[in-house]
């Protein structure tokens, strides 16, 4: 049995679910397919920008974010070796809010977990009639004259979707069938993903500090619920050097057992925090993750969020963009024409917008973090942030925390 639907968006994430909802809410006939059951944790930062917040009163999940995300984030550090620095967090504009929603104090940003905020956009994205397929994975994508097929198995189960408009919205770590997903690589300068949650951190809860080591960045944030949420990049050489040379009698460790000695050894600010604190849950590991810009439109298949573009994740704007760059795309295809050549046109506007939001922020990460992986280059960092605290504010800014959604100013 095919059922047909005006589109259908492969990956339930901030950015999947950012263009289901806008579409949806629009009269369009939405489908999700996911390939995995929520509540799920993810390797990510978890912190969200003010600037956000209109964003997610549109997508009516604001109310919800800040009753359950952590404490606002004020302040930005920067912590390496011995240094501990610390600066203002620049606030964001605030973008308008609804009529019946009183003023609310929301310039600087927050975190909540992937866990959550999942399932609070997924949870809304059913309540505005999209059609959820979960767990269910899209295992191929097929042209069928002017609209496309995409071929769905749950378990040992198959069936077909059928629509006009496919949005990838899967992100761009996991290799996989369809011709959007990136193919298997393996080099020793990859760049591999980690994330751990902490309860009973002594990090303030205003600060969110920037973490370089040697082969890798990382930070931490106050999340919800008084967890502390780290994450960190190291590169795939780095880490084989790590897990060879620090188990007894030279016995390989795991690749969390290395991440963590080698973190609390690197930085004092994070012993520091972590010193009386417990895990909570084990350590995620996903990657190689890949920085970049990608096409947004290709193969009549649209792309979002990490499948789209994304920048280092030292900036911590990686849910920002996957919200925004839905957003853009829903926006422009919600006033295209029909047909092959009305989608085409709104693939290159969306493009040019992706672009001129976004290329900035993207080209400031990979140019901070080519800088916190060259080697030697943390002592020169924290040299630097230590004379000039200022420059961690201004890197705020630069990376877009500040810069309001197109739509809401």
């Amino acid at each position: 049995m095919t059922r047909t639907h005006d589109a259908i968006i492969i990956g339930a994430g901030p950015a999947g679910t950012s263009v289901a909802l806008t579409l949806a809410r629009r009269g369009w006939a939405v489908a999700i397919v996911e390939k995995s059951a929520f509540p799920r944790r993810k390797v990510c930062g978890e912190y969200i920008s003010a600037s956000n917040l209109a964003l997610l009163d549109q997508l009516e999940i604001g109310d919800a974010w800040r009753a359950n995300a952590g404490p606002e984030i004020r302040r930005v550090g920067f912590f390496s070796g011995e240094a501990s620095v610390e600066a203002p967090m620049p606030p964001a504009k605030n973008g308008p809010r609804a009529k019946d929603r009183p003023a609310a104090n929301d310039g600087f940003g927050r975190a909540l977990g992937r866990d959550i905020l999942d399932c609070l956009l997924l949870q809304a994205a059913r309540s505005a009639g999209v059609e959820i397929f979960q767990p269910c994975r899209a295992v191929a994508i097929e042209r069928d004259g002017e609209v496309q097929m995409v071929r769905i198995q749950a378990g040992d189960e198959t069936s077909m979707l059928r629509a006009s408009v496919i949005v990838a919205a899967h992100g761009s770590w996991e290799p996989g069938p369809l011709p959007s997903q990136p193919g298997k690589s393996n080099r020793p300068s990859d760049l591999l993903g980690f994330k751990a949650h902490f309860a009973g951190s002594s990090l303030a809860p205003d600060l969110m500090p920037l973490l370089a080591f040697p082969g890798g960045y990382g930070g931490m944030v106050s999340a919800d619920h008084g967890r502390l949420s780290i994450s960190c990049c190291i590169r795939r050489d780095m880490l084989a050097r790590l897990r060879k040379h620090r188990g007894p009698n030279h016995s390989h460790v795991s690749a969390a057992d290395a991440i963590s000695r080698h973190l609390m050894e690197s930085c004092r600010g994070v012993r520091d925090a972590l010193g009386a604190a417990h895990r909570d849950g084990p350590w995620l590991a996903a990657g190689p993750i890949r920085p970049g810009i990608r096409s947004c439109y290709e193969r009549d298949i649209f792309r979002v969020g990490n499948a789209a573009g994304e920048s280092h994740p030292v900036i911590a704007e990686g849910i920002s963009m996957a919200l925004q760059s839905g957003w853009l795309l829903a926006c422009e295809l919600a006033c295209a024409p029909s047909g092959r050549v009305g989608r085409e046109a709104a693939g290159r506007r969306y493009e040019a917008a992706w672009k001129r939001l976004f290329s900035t922020r993207v080209h400031a990460a990979a140019a901070l973090a080519g800088v916190a992986l060259r080697p030697g280059s943390a002592t020169l960092m924290a040299a630097i942030v230590r004379n000039f605290p200022q420059t961690l504010t201004l890197g705020a800014q630069l990376s877009g925390k500040t810069k309001p959604v197109p739509g809401f100013v």
